[in-house]
């Protein structure tokens, strides 16, 4: 294996339609939806900084305006709130992404599949192993950030890591499923991956969430795989293919995970974020309240 390197770059695949919150993404980008105050994307972004990320690395869709505008910096609006006083919300915008990290945007032309926003970012990746967030996925934790305790992982065997999560049987068919071995150390060595496979077919009942911390010999391995349905390049196909020559290890991370690219999942974010402002506490609980109330009357 080659010399180890330290994780400091991050892909964000944004480029997606969003079509299940339509309308509402026909011009907002579904990653800037927001929990409560901060856009989902925000979110990923600083789950990716705790962790140490230094390079933010955007691939987007030339109609994604609104997402580098909203780590970019707003002159009328800092003016605004300057003048008028309002220093917590100014310190709020210009924290959202401190001075010494990087951003980079790349525009995939085409909506070629997950693989395909990979390949998207690889002049700007190189030869270093690099972490990717999909900020559909939203995960909650008290402690240590979900990606920090895969760095942490990757660091210690210098292997790519998978975030995974023990789904419901009903949900295989939604979900890129590992085959695992136990290794001497505890680590889950992935033996392989079966993407959103019946329940009889299903390896295991661990599914592929939104975090990865990858070699970036993965761009290898995706140039070469054969575009499916759609012409669509998956991602998991070029982590099957890599399998073969190195270990991935899936990881199951401490923390909540809401998968917020589902209306359900988007609702249970905002209400499990609300109650945790202490201005939104006791009035979301009692409009909750309130609501069950009316529901045990019907």
């Amino acid at each position: 294996m080659n010399q180890r390197k330290p994780v400091r770059k991050a892909v964000f695949p944004v480029a997606g339609l969003g079509t299940r919150f339509l309308p509402a993404t026909k011009s907002i980008p579904k990653e800037m939806l927001p929990i409560v105050d901060k856009p989902l994307i925000q979110y990923a972004v600083e789950e990716a900084l705790e962790a140490g990320i230094d390079t933010l690395v955007f691939v987007t869709s030339r109609k994604k305006h609104a997402i580098s505008d909203h780590f970019d910096s707003a002159f009328e609006l800092e003016t605004r709130l300057a003048e008028e006083g309002k220093t917590e919300l100014l310190e709020r915008i210009n924290s959202i992404v401190p001075d010494h990290i990087s951003r980079v945007h790349v525009t995939q032309s085409q909506a070629l599949g997950l693989g395909h926003a990979i390949l998207c970012a690889e002049s700007v990746i190189g030869d270093e192993p690099f972490a990717i967030l999909l900020a559909d996925d939203l995960i909650r934790n008290d402690g240590q950030g979900a990606l920090s305790q895969m760095v942490d992982l990757h660091e210690l065997s210098g292997a790519s890591v998978i975030g995974v999560e023990q789904i419901p049987d009903e949900l295989t068919t939604s979900y890129g499923i590992v085959g695992v071995d136990t290794n001497h150390s505890g680590q889950h060595v992935i033996h392989t991956m079966v993407e959103k496979p019946a329940l009889e077919d299903a390896p295991s009942r661990l599914g592929v969430v939104g975090r990865y911390i990858l070699d970036a010999s993965v761009f290898s391995y995706l140039h070469k795989i054969q575009a499916g349905a759609g012409g669509e390049i998956q991602l998991t196909d070029g982590i099957a293919a890599m399998l073969q020559a190195q270990p991935v290890l899936a990881f199951p991370f401490d923390g909540e995970r809401y998968d917020c690219g589902a209306r359900n999942g988007f609702i249970r974010a905002t209400i499990d974020y609300a109650l945790e402002h202490d201005d939104l506490r006791e009035p979301v609980l009692r409009h909750m309240r309130k609501l069950l109330r009316k529901a045990d009357r019907v």
